[in-house]
Order: structure tokens, then C-alpha cells, then sequence
């Protein structure tokens, strides 16, 4: 338990480190609760395990539990989870697939490289809870538009301020690159009529 706090006092700690060590404290504390000598006399009411631990890890007791199903993903999907590709809520969602099932999902994410949202997860949850997950369905969920979704080009910051060097918020270099390819396109309209 000492490992697993000290591990948890981390700055930068990846959520399915928090998963397992949650996972792995609710575990000790729930084979404690078993033994009357270490949490309570024989007259005294039994703690609720995860009560007792997302209290003192300062969190709400449905994150505890949320954290704890990361534990069920395929290793493929949590390092997803990690990477920040897909979101804790959908991943949970994704947590109550089996495991072919799961792999089924990875491989299409990889393919359309679309990651589900929480309403499409819920879908794939749905489908597989009455088993009808397939992959023409699971391709034809995630292959959906997503109305938040816009495409988003990136760009170093370093390589752009070369051409903008004062200090520029990042509305600025926005504005500045936009103009710059209005600018770009009409230089190539101009030495299109000259070639004429």
C-alpha cells in the first residue's frame, strides 16, 4: 500500500496507473474489511471499501469505479487511454466489451483512425451487451461524422514564428497564416495569366 501511495503521489501519472493502483488498494482494503480485528469490532458496521478509499484519495466514488474498468481494456485500447486518444468516459464505455470484441474495436480506430465518442461507445456497448457487435456495425459507428469534430492542422509554433518572430498570440499566428495563403494564392493566380 505504501508502494502503490507513493507511486500515486507522482506528478505526472498516466490514468492507467491510476487504474491499477486504485484497483489494487480497493483490493487490500476490501480483504481488510473481511477481518473484524483490523477495521471494526464485531458490534461495529463494515466501512464500504470504495467509500472509504475515494474519500481518501479526495475523488468521488463513481471516478474510483470509472478509473478501476480501465483495468478491463486490452492493452492495445489503454495505451490509447494513456496517449490521450480516447477519453476516460468513452474508454470506460469500451471497458464492458470482451476481449475479441475490444480487439475488433482497436483494429477499426486504427483503420478509420477515428476514436469513439461517448455516445458511440455507449452504441458499441449496446450492441455487444446483446450481441450483435459486429465489425460492418463497428466500422459504420465509428466511421460516423462527429458534430463537435472539425479537421485540425498542426503546426510547430517554432518553425511559423520564423516568419512571424515578435511574440504573437496563437490568434495572431492563426490570422497570420491565413492571410499568408490568400496572399500565396493570389501570387499563383498572377503567374498563372502571365503564363498565358
Amino acid at each position: 500500500m505504501m508502494m502503490v501511495d507513493s507511486n500515486l503521489k507522482r506528478e505526472n501519472i498516466l490514468p492507467s496507473e491510476k487504474a491499477f493502483a486504485y484497483k489494487m488498494k480497493l483490493d487490500v482494503l476490501k480483504r481488510q474489511g473481511n477481518r473484524s480485528d483490523l477495521t471494526s469490532s464485531q458490534n461495529e458496521t463494515k466501512f464500504r471499501s470504495d467509500e472509504h478509499l475515494a474519500t481518501r484519495l479526495g475523488i468521488g466514488k463513481e471516478t474510483l469505479h470509472r478509473y478501476i474498468r480501465l483495468t478491463y481494456l486490452i492493452p492495445e485500447l489503454l495505451k490509447m487511454v494513456d496517449e490521450g486518444n480516447i477519453s476516460l468516459t468513452p474508454a470506460v464505455e469500451l471497458s464492458y466489451l470482451k476481449e475479441d470484441e475490444q480487439m475488433m474495436v482497436f483494429e477499426e480506430i486504427s483503420y478509420l483512425d477515428a476514436t469513439p465518442s461517448l455516445s458511440q461507445a455507449q452504441r458499441l456497448k449496446a450492441l455487444s451487451k446483446d450481441e450483435m457487435l459486429t465489425k460492418d456495425a463497428v466500422f459504420t459507428i465509428l466511421n460516423e461524422a462527429k458534430g463537435n469534430q472539425k479537421e485540425v492542422l498542426k503546426l510547430p509554433v517554432d518553425k511559423i514564428k520564423a516568419y512571424r518572430p515578435k511574440a504573437s498570440t496563437y490568434k495572431e499566428l492563426e490570422d497570420f497564416i491565413i492571410k499568408a495563403c490568400a496572399y500565396y494564392q493570389r501570387y499563383l493566380e498572377r503567374q498563372k495569366g502571365r503564363d498565358r
